[in-house]
């Protein structure tokens, strides 16, 4: 919340011959105080809610929005649905995915990323450790699940199908809808591609070995963070640089204090507690390993990656256009 302004005048009066000097009039409490209204926004989240957004809920759980002069409304939905009206302006901030950004820019739309969230791309391939895959290329002959041709799991196939020099030809692709882990489970498919916290974490919790292979140790993409838009940054900074600030500190304390980001999930997400407490605490945990960085390093993009993913979104045909990375994102919130 910004500062209260007060408005104090003092005036003595010293009257005639020997009348002693009046004490002080302040008419402080007379005049009325004036505050300025916290500026209302929606952060629009491309997912359900869940205790992956701990930092956010701790930001709002901590005053760190009004603080910054915001009243914050969270808002959930797909990511492509929101990041068409992010840039068209019907939104002014969003978290997405960093391929989503440039997919975006790659049709027209003025998007750019604000501020870096998680430090690795969060899409992996799983599978039952029994099913003998340890490497990308133990692939071959395999049927792998994805939940569409879509989003930053279906990105995240490309790229190891990119980065490991695989032929796509030589496996089976199927859409399985968001069922990845029972997919697996049940052997309806031999692996499939999820968030790391999400697949992987359900199988271990039903009782079986998994082997996982992150795609960010074969190519560095950007992955989630928060979104504007150009006509927000140039017509009104002041609103990214107030939510940048509050999400940094809410990030901040997150890492520092997770059983207390935990709680402030809990009451943000109460569906997310009492029976499904141990399931949201295995996923908070393995959120948590995406998130850390040097608190130097907090918030901020790395140029080589939106580089590295413009070039293999092209490549691998996921967009038709070239784009220039220096229109991707922008790191002037976070500057330190």
């Amino acid at each position: 919340m910004r500062p209260f302004i007060f408005i104090t005048l003092m005036a003595a009066l010293l009257l005639a011959g020997c009348v002693p000097v009046a004490p002080p009039v302040s008419n402080a409490t007379s005049q009325p105080q004036t505050t300025t209204a916290p500026t209302e926004i929606t952060l629009a989240m491309g997912y359900i809610p869940s205790v992956q957004f701990a930092p956010f809920y701790m930001a709002q759980a901590r005053g760190y929005f009004r603080d910054a002069g915001l009243a914050v409304t969270f808002r959930y939905g797909l990511e492509s649905d929101l990041l068409k009206l992010v840039g068209t302006n019907e939104l002014q901030f969003m978290i997405g995915s960093g391929e989503e950004v440039i997919l975006g820019r790659s049709q027209g739309l003025p998007v750019r990323y604000v501020m870096r969230w998680y430090r690795r791309f969060p899409a992996v391939l799983f599978a039952k450790a029994s099913s003998g895959i340890k490497t990308p290329a133990d692939l071959v002959g395999k049927q792998v699940g994805v939940p569409g041709l879509f989003g930053a799991n279906y990105v995240g196939w490309e790229a190891l199908v990119y980065a490991g020099k695989l032929d796509a030809s030589q496996i089976t692709l199927q859409s399985i809808g968001f069922t990845q882990a029972a997919a697996v489970r049940q052997d309806q498919v031999d692996a499939a591609m999820d968030y790391i916290v999400n697949g992987p974490v359900q199988l271990r919790l039903a009782g079986e070995d998994v082997t996982v292979i992150p795609v960010s140790d074969f190519i560095d993409l950007p992955s989630n963070g928060i979104i504007t838009n150009d006509v927000t940054i140039q017509a009104h900074p002041e609103l990214a640089q107030a939510l940048v600030t509050a999400l940094l500190r809410g990030l901040t304390d997150t890492l520092n204090e997770p059983d207390a980001a935990f709680e402030a999930s809990l009451r943000a997400v109460p569906e997310a507690g009492g029976d499904q407490a141990a399931v949201s605490r295995a996923i908070f945990d393995e959120s948590l390993k995406l998130w850390q960085a040097d608190a130097a390093e907090l918030g901020r993009s790395d140029p080589a990656a939106w580089q590295t993913a413009a070039v293999f979104m092209k490549q691998m045909g996921l967009i038709q256009t070239d784009v220039n990375p220096d229109d991707l994102y922008t790191n002037r919130f976070v500057e330190k």
